[in-house]
């Protein structure tokens, strides 16, 4: 990626302080995906690294990565899976439960989605705290994918979802389009 990228994205993404709680800096997309240069941008860094890595399939995370993913999957040519909050999906499904800072959450992907010919690449906005990234790789491979990558927008470093995420992937790469 080009320094002039990372500027229009980074130009595009808008901190919104005490959202959704006090003492959360929130990093809302909303305007990078109104801006079509910008989200064209973005969704073709996404695309080459789903070719880079040999990718079948995309899988997105609910929700906003639901709003990255599909258009990815469409330009990279690859089938796009969502992967949503428990209770959400009909048919058979998949569900894997997984650790938030006060709690715990579901998530589930349709079992007949994915195959041993499948080569996953998960992608989202944002990489923090790595729970809900973490157990969609579990997911994968429990549909008996193969687990390509983790392709997201931004990474929050100062949380550690990187060192979460690292065990799961297994020798899978994890590439972030910006770091923070």
């Amino acid at each position: 990626m080009t320094a002039e990228m990372r500027e229009l994205l980074l130009s595009r993404i808008r901190d919104v302080s005490d959202y959704p709680k006090p003492g959360v800096m929130f990093k809302d997309i909303t305007p990078l995906l109104a801006d079509p240069a910008a989200f064209t941008a973005l969704t073709g860094a996404l695309a080459d690294v789903c070719a880079r890595h040999g990718a079948t399939k995309v899988v997105g995370l609910e929700a906003r990565g639901f709003i990255l993913a599909a258009p990815v999957a469409v330009r990279a040519g690859l089938g796009f899976i969502p992967v949503r909050k428990a209770g959400k999906l009909p048919g058979a499904t998949l569900s894997q439960a997984y650790e938030l800072e006060y709690g715990t959450a579901e998530i589930e992907i349709h079992a007949e989605d994915l195959g041993g010919d499948d080569r996953v690449m998960v992608i989202d906005d944002v990489l923090a705290t790595g729970g809900t990234a973490e157990a969609s790789l579990e997911l994968i491979r429990r549909a008996g994918a193969e687990v390509a990558g983790v392709a997201i927008l931004m990474e929050l470093g100062f949380l550690g979802g990187r060192a979460r995420l690292e065990p799961a992937l297994q020798g899978a790469p994890l590439e972030a389009i910006i770091q923070i």
